[in-house]
């Protein structure tokens, strides 16, 4: 395999990695944020008053992303498999 192929699959690896990942973190991190501002203005600093909402957000963009983010990633993999294909036997 070509040195500039690998480094484009590589690239594209991570692409992918960061566009399914990016939903996720990004509802973990805005749920994170409203719930310290809660606590915060309500003095209220119980530990586990961040999982739940972050679970439920979390589990709720699953739900909604979840078959985007399967297709995308498998999508990913069967046009990896096929560029590997392509330069076997060497």
């Amino acid at each position: 395999m070509e040195q500039a192929a690998a480094v484009d699959m590589a690239r594209q690896g991570i692409q992918v990695a960061l566009s399914v990942l990016l939903p996720i973190l990004a509802t973990s991190l805005f749920l994170g944020v409203l719930v310290s501002i809660f606590q915060a203005l309500t003095q209220v600093q119980e530990q586990t008053l961040t999982f739940v909402p972050k679970l439920a957000g979390v589990s709720l963009v699953l739900i909604l992303l979840g078959n985007w983010m399967l297709t995308s990633v498998v999508a990913f993999m069967q046009h990896s498999f096929m560029r590997v294909a392509e330069f076997g036997h060497l």
